[in-house]
């Protein structure tokens, strides 16, 4: 379907960086003055070993992580060019993932009965970069049936919390205070992607530890590793995700998990081999508004941790460094051919939804094959309802020129005219 297509210009809409605060302008230049390698280490034996000293466990489990997280940890040397503020907060992030592998092993092989827990029709949110999911995540995880992965949970799984538990959870606040940098070095980052610890995440964020995962793509420029990631079958992220899952499940079942992936998109029959009776709502919107904004946020990503503003992704690509229509006409293949089950794959129109979101959710229920109650259902029309716009800023980024547009809209046009999308832009 690929064939054909206008060319578009990678370099037509750039990422513009805002100053940034005064602060991080000063460290930044005190890290060049540095040896910022020699301060902040990245090779595999010093954060090998800081794990291990640090939660006194020494297995990793199987081996099937070493070889992306050696290519990774090379790129990060290599390519992602980074300040000594991006090592500081690199190494850290670096330190948790490793950490929580350790612990994750550690809490099964103590508690083998986890892996009995049976993960049952699990709901994934899937779409392009903004185009909705983290709205749909937390309006659908306003249903007091769902039960979502929070930030805090995601970064620290074990023990996994359960009733009785001493509240708040000191877990909750270490979350905080991680996640909390990426708003203080880069600040607009809050007016595109509000994180927060108590707050539902995407599957990348309890798959770092895998190391197969294209979350280090969208915050790094890695390009070896984005095209190892790209190449693998991901059968170890989604056993990794499961593990999560199981762990945070052997407290107490939910009715259904509620589950949340735009970079899942590329690798939807993984997703199905790992959960073959999983069940999907397909966010639509118009795909040339999307990619416009994704140049800005993964811009943002990746000044949060380089100063070189040319390294964001071009103008159109998917996160596994393909043309986005390129991946979303793989997905289109894969639901004609059978590849992937077409009938447990629900679109769901953003801009038909917020028109008329109460008739929204009951149709959307029922695609999913799920009970709809009043209570679930007016839970989530009091989300909506209450939910401020623009409380954290307002999000403005370039669109690009009109003939740029011009080319990305008829490459996206199979896309738009097989689920009937509307043109905003």
């Amino acid at each position: 379907m690929a064939e054909n297509k206008s060319e578009i210009d990678s370099n037509a809409v750039l990422y513009q960086p805002k100053p940034r605060p005064e602060w991080a302008r000063e460290f930044i230049d005190v890290g060049r003055q540095l040896d910022a390698r020699g301060v902040v280490p990245l090779d595999e034996e010093s954060l090998l070993r800081a794990a291990c000293d640090n939660t006194g466990l020494s297995d990793f489990g199987d081996d099937d992580w070493r070889e992306p997280f050696r290519i990774l940890l090379s790129d990060l040397e290599e390519t992602a060019d980074l300040h000594l503020f991006g090592r500081i907060m690199t190494r850290s992030d670096l330190l948790i993932h490793l950490e929580g592998r350790l612990r994750v092993i550690d809490w099964i092989k103590r508690h083998p009965q986890v892996e009995d827990e049976i993960i049952e029709s699990p709901v994934f949110i899937i779409g392009l970069p903004r185009s909705g999911t983290t709205i749909m995540q937390e309006i659908l995880g306003a249903d007091p049936d769902a039960r979502t992965v929070r930030m805090w949970e995601a970064k620290y799984p074990v023990p996994p919390p359960a009733p009785g538990d001493a509240q708040p959870d000191p877990r909750i606040a270490e979350a905080g205070g991680v996640v909390g940098l990426q708003d203080r070095i880069t600040p607009e980052w809050a007016t595109m992607h509000k994180v927060g610890p108590e707050l539902p995440v995407e599957c990348i964020e309890f798959t770092y530890s895998s190391f197969v995962s294209y979350a280090f793509s969208a915050s790094f420029y890695v390009p070896n590793y984005t095209s190892y990631v790209a190449e693998n079958d991901h059968a170890s992220a989604f056993a990794w995700h499961k593990k999560i899952l199981q762990i945070l499940q052997s407290t107490g079942r939910p009715h259904h998990w509620l589950l949340k992936g735009p970079t899942h998109l590329p690798v939807l029959p993984a997703l199905f081999d790992a959960y073959p009776d999983a069940r999907l709502a397909l966010m639509l919107r118009d795909p040339v508004k999307s990619a416009a904004s994704v140049v800005d946020v993964s811009g943002v990503l990746y000044y949060m941790r380089s100063d070189d503003a040319t390294l964001v992704k071009g103008f159109g690509k998917s996160v596994d460094g393909k043309q986005s229509y390129q991946t979303l006409e793989d997905m289109i293949e894969w639901m004609e051919a059978g590849t992937i089950p077409k009938d447990r794959i629900s679109p769901v129109d953003y801009l038909a939804f917020f028109a008329d979101p109460d008739t929204e959710l009951e149709r959307l229920y029922r695609s999913l094959g799920m009970p709809l109650s009043p209570r679930s259902k007016n839970a989530m029309l009091d989300y909506i309802r209450n939910k401020p716009k623009d409380k954290f800023g307002k999000h403005d980024y370039e669109l690009g020129d009109a003939e740029t547009i011009a080319a990305l809209r008829a490459a996206f046009r199979p896309f738009q005219d097989y689920f009937g999308v509307a043109s905003e832009i």
